[in-house]
């Protein structure tokens, strides 16, 4: 089993920078699809970003359209751990983001029930 803790959310205003970490352990994250997910209050949950599993072919990264170019995922494997740099954000990009893990492999749309393993949020506030 892997469990997953994110840190790193707040408060910060409009055309700032946060970056957002996900700490796993209990098993294997390595091996992973890991992501990054976001929800709204009143609104659906929606996938931000995606990361393949490192291989010697290089790695695979995927973004929600609405953040494209402004978030930026990455992997430490080393380390256990995910993370989302998020700069220009924006009061739109306010919601509780949760990192996720997939036994899948990665693809673009991010449909969230191809995830096995779910942190329990780290709320992030975009003031303007």
């Amino acid at each position: 089993q892997v469990q997953l803790v994110e840190s790193g959310g707040g408060s910060v205003q409009g055309g700032g920078s946060l970056r957002l970490s996900c700490a796993a352990s209990g098993g294997t994250a390595g091996s992973y699809c890991m992501g990054w997910f976001r929800q709204a209050p009143g609104k659906e949950r929606e996938g931000v970003a995606a990361i393949s599993p490192h291989s010697p072919a290089g790695i695979s990264t995927y973004y929600a359209d609405s953040v494209k170019g402004r978030f930026t995922i990455s992997r430490n494997n080393a380390i256990n751990t995910l993370f989302l740099q998020m700069n220009s954000l924006k009061p739109e990009d306010t919601a509780m983001y949760y990192c996720a893990a997939s036994r899948l492999r990665c693809i673009a749309t991010m449909p969230g029930d191809r995830y096995n393993y779910w942190g329990q949020g780290t709320q992030v506030t975009v003031s303007s």
